[in-house]
């Protein structure tokens, strides 16, 4: 949809595969190149965290709108931002203090910092491929997935060791920076509802989160970026539990989830992006700290083509219906998906992401299920009962929930079978028309024999008229009077209009003649039925303008 909206739109690495496509940095520069572009997003994923990406934009004379290579470098080296954040005294999980490339190396230290641990990508922070290890003797499984999954995802296969945290919340800040050191943080959201790491529904602000530690994060996240120099949107990502914050990653780039971050500030990120990439100030668009202040709840639910009750199997095929929610305080981020689109197996199978905005988290809660209700999806399987049953949940309702949120309440798996009523009903309809009635009398009385009163014309009565009925046996009506129908006929188009110019009154047209009026489902009024009570419409009607046949989106206007 995004490509028919577009004023223009290319092809990027025809030919390849489909991943491999989105990666090839060569083909993104010749696009661009070839097409006089002079500036490039990266977006959310694939080649967004990658420096050499961002250098090669660069190098290409392209504006990179994200922070400069040297940062994204800097940044993929997840072992070097763990050193620097170490440095501002921030609290970072235990971990590998170098990249892990062999599953012996991996067995190695997890002998040595202890079970249970978590296997990340190096590169890239979408948590694709992470995988938590509690005996030893899935180690070499875990790094294989891990591993295959970052090599897939971001090109490269290396990934790090850190201690897991049991049942955290995770929370992350946003950040901003300009090109000459301002940072600001635009609060914070919380991405705790996680189904294998994935996130599935945000809130933001994070509900129940105490002002010091709120401010320890958000002060955290600036003093981070700063650190390093930061630039453009930024997401710094931490856990929490009852023993304190733990830093996690620092992301440069924007993140899926950022609409809600929008919802509660104010603030366009992707406009402020394009605006420091141009080389504004953060002043000078109207962000500095003070002027930043969150006001009321914002939840993102992501609607995916995926089956909940076969953990989340993706679904894949055509999307046949597609109808959105909306109303007051409700976003629909859909560009991606549209009925006839295509769900393949290559990409992630987010069909829309839904923002609401209230003054509290009920309220909020209240109108995403309200428009959740709404939505019609029909072609592939989908998770919206299940959304339902996450906003239903008392838990979510007050802002207690982790990272275990999911797992610990299998109840939301249990939902109502969805039903398609007017689907079933077409179906059925269509079924009737090609193969005829099949389904059995339920009793035994016959169908009704109507027979339909056809209203008489008047007979001629002259002694011609009552001959010819003699000789044929049938009756002779009466002609009827002449009407518009006789004038165009005899006089043309210039006697009629004169005729219609002349008429002093109004002039209708009669639309008796249709098909159970603006009718979805064609119940045909027959030619036989029509013919039949036409006689006595052209008796008793004469002085019509004209008469609709048919009607719907087929009518015809016949002047008779």
């Amino acid at each position: 949809m995004h490509r028919q909206k577009a004023d223009e739109s290319y092809v990027v690495g025809k030919g390849l595969p489909a991943v491999e496509a989105y990666l090839s940095i060569p083909e993104v520069i010749r696009v661009a190149k070839e097409n006089h572009v002079d500036a490039v997003h990266p977006g959310y994923g694939y080649l967004s965290e990658r420096p050499d990406f961002a250098k090669a934009v660069v190098d290409a004379g392209l504006r990179f709108i994200g922070p400069e290579p040297s940062i994204i470098e800097k940044l993929s080296d997840k072992i070097a931002t763990r050193k620097i954040v170490a440095d501002a005294k921030i609290p970072i999980i235990p971990g590998t203090d170098k990249l892990i490339t062999t599953k012996e190396e991996a067995l190695e230290f997890c002998k040595q910092l202890g079970l249970p641990v978590t296997f990340k990508a190096a590169c890239g922070g979408i948590s694709r491929g992470m995988q938590v290890v509690r005996d030893l003797k899935d180690v070499e499984s875990s790094f294989d997935k891990a591993s295959s999954e970052a090599e897939k995802a971001f090109g490269d296969g290396s990934i790090f060791i850190e201690k897991y945290i049991e049942k955290p919340r995770h929370i992350e800040v946003q950040v901003m920076g300009d090109k000459v050191g301002n940072v600001v943080h635009l609060y914070e959201r919380d991405c705790s509802i996680q189904w294998q790491y994935q996130k599935l529904v945000e809130v933001a602000p994070a509900p129940n989160l105490e002002h010091d530690m709120r401010e320890m994060m958000t002060e955290g996240a600036v003093k981070i970026a700063k650190s390093v120099g930061y630039e453009n949107a930024g997401t710094v990502k931490f856990l929490l539990d009852d023993k304190g914050v733990y830093f996690m990653e620092l992301n440069p780039r924007l993140h899926v989830q950022h609409t809600i971050t929008e919802e509660i500030t104010g603030i366009d990120l992707v406009q402020s992006q394009i605006h420091v990439a141009e080389g504004k100030t953060l002043p000078e668009i109207g962000l500095t700290q003070e002027k930043i202040q969150p006001h009321g709840f914002a939840i993102q639910c992501r609607v995916t083509a995926e089956d909940p009750a076969n953990n989340f199997q993706p679904s894949t095929g055509c999307v046949e219906v597609l109808r959105s929610g909306g109303g007051m305080g409700i976003r629909v981020d859909a560009a991606t998906s549209y009925a006839g689109a295509i769900i393949s197996p290559f990409y992630d199978p987010l069909i829309v992401k839904v923002t609401s905005f209230a003054l509290d988290l009920p309220s909020s809660a209240a109108k995403m299920a309200r428009a959740l209700r709404e939505f019609r999806i029909r072609g592939v399987k989908n998770n919206l009962l299940f959304l339902l049953n996450i906003l239903e949940n008392q838990k979510f309702l007050n802002g207690t929930v982790n990272t275990s949120f999911i797992e610990e309440n299998p109840q939301l798996f249990f939902f109502k079978k969805a039903r398609n009523r007017a689907k079933k009903l077409m179906h059925f309809l269509g079924h009737i028309l090609v193969n005829g009635p099949v389904t059995p009398l339920v009793t035994k009385i016959p169908p009704a024999d109507v027979k339909p009163y056809v209203p008489s014309v008047p007979l001629d009565l002259s002694s011609e008229a009552i001959k010819r009925q003699e000789e044929t046996g049938e009756n002779t009506a009466v002609q009827p009077p002449k009407g518009y129908k006789q004038i165009l006929n005899e006089g043309g188009p210039a006697a009629f209009a004169k005729a219609v110019r002349q008429h002093p009154g109004l002039l209708l047209m009669d639309t008796t003649y249709r098909d159970a009026h603006q009718s979805l489902l064609a119940t045909r009024v027959r030619t036989h039925d029509l013919l039949a009570v036409s006689p006595y419409v052209a008796h008793n009607f004469s002085n019509l303008y004209a008469l609709e046949n048919w009607g719907g989106a087929t009518f015809d206007v016949a002047l008779r």
